[in-house]
């Protein structure tokens, strides 16, 4: 889809005039497009100046017309960008009998070779060596002879005309790149947005499913000691505290206001493999029966991002669990050594399970495995020899 789009968007513009919207319709000049039709203008009037000498042996009713079509045709030179193909072939056509023309007529072709295709200038430009011939034959130069006027005339033709081609190849380069530049400015904000909304999935499903692990306690325990509702209450509180300053977070890196395109956003901050135990005795307060093991990886060593991976690993596992294994045991081994990689595996009896009360989009395992193996590693998860559901995941660990 996104090669489409950019072919698409590189052959657009060269069937439209630059400086013209996109639907063809005339824009307002820029002051760039003063400065440029100014300096056109000024080259018309130039050239007609330089060829005014061969005018004292021109009779006289041919020289006003001469003088006339001149003018014209250098006023004419404001039309370009409106009518650049019509200006051109009018003018060009003139100058294959009138000599004051042919100052507006090179910067018509000049126009053309800019503004258009290799498939309407390429025969334009050979429009202007047959008109040449009659000129050359009508008004012979005295000193250069017909034939050292042709190929004066073909030299300044293709000289101007292959001009205009490398301004016109410059002018696409440089559109390109800018739309590329663009494109790849709108697939690194959607990159973000998928990193930012599996950071709120990862976060909120586990704070929200601690409230309703606390909550359905209490609603299946009605009778419980006043201590035990209390404490539950005040983890209902602290959960839910949590979770409004996580979404706050998210929120606010959102809304980073930055001062240029380039700026990188603050990251809000973010959990490492020694935050681990601290999960994991949350759960426990919870009522979760978890088990932690640690072997080969110390925290301190592992790097920042593989750490936070490997964290969100086991967080999404015990989320998973509470709402589908409530009650039951769950083991969380953690192993690993720089260069082999680090290995995360998450253990909860099948038997266990039971119809969850806590609602779940269904997303968060497949969210799991494109986080692991944007990191480079592989995530395999479901039934067990032995009657359990296992989540074994291989993270890479540069040394």
């Amino acid at each position: 889809m996104t090669e489409r789009r950019e072919h698409e968007y590189h052959w657009a513009l060269p069937s439209v005039l630059l400086g013209d919207d996109t639907d063809g319709r005339p824009a307002r000049r820029s002051t760039r497009d003063w400065i440029v039709d100014l300096a056109m203008f000024v080259a018309a009037c130039g050239i007609t100046l330089l060829t005014a000498s061969e005018l004292p042996g021109v009779p006289g009713p041919l020289v006003v017309v001469e003088q006339v079509a001149g003018v014209l045709a250098c006023a004419a030179v404001w039309l370009r960008r409106r009518w650049p193909l019509g200006f051109a072939l009018v003018v060009t056509a003139l100058s294959s009998c009138l000599a004051l023309v042919g100052g507006a007529a090179v910067v018509g072709l000049f126009t053309v070779a800019v503004h258009r295709p290799f498939r309407i200038s390429g025969p334009f430009a050979l429009f202007n060596l047959v008109m040449l011939v009659p000129y050359v034959l009508l008004r012979p130069d005295p000193e250069l002879g017909r034939a050292g006027e042709l190929v004066l005339g073909v030299a300044i033709v293709l000289t101007v005309f292959a001009w205009g081609i490398v301004v016109r190849a410059r002018r696409q380069l440089v559109w390109s790149l800018r739309q590329r530049a663009a494109i790849a400015a709108g697939e690194a904000r959607r990159l973000e947005r998928e990193r930012i909304a599996r950071e709120m999935h990862d976060v909120l499903a586990h704070r929200i499913s601690m409230l309703s692990l606390h909550a359905g306690a209490l609603e299946f325990r009605p009778d419980a000691p006043a201590e035990e509702i209390a404490r539950a209450a005040g983890a209902i509180r602290d959960s839910a505290h949590l979770a409004l300053q996580d979404l706050r977070e998210v929120i606010g890196v959102l809304r980073h206001p930055s001062s240029a395109p380039d700026d990188p956003v603050p990251d809000r901050p973010q959990p490492t493999l020694g935050d681990l135990p601290a999960l994991v005795e949350e759960c426990r307060r919870a009522g979760m029966e978890v088990t932690l093991s640690m072997t080969g990886a110390d925290p301190p060593q592992v790097p920042q991002g593989l750490g936070r991976n490997a964290y969100r690993v086991v967080q999404e596992a015990l989320t998973n669990a509470r709402k589908h294994a409530g009650g039951s045991p769950v083991t969380v081994t953690v192993s690993g050594a720089p260069g082999e990689g680090l290995t995360v595996e998450v253990r909860n009896p099948l038997r266990a399970q039971q119809s969850s009360r806590i609602p779940g989009a269904g997303a968060g395992l497949i969210g799991l495995v494109e986080r692991v193996e944007l990191a480079g590693g592989r995530l395999k998860y479901g039934a067990a020899p032995g009657g359990d559901f296992r989540l074994r995941a291989w993270l890479p660990w540069t040394p």
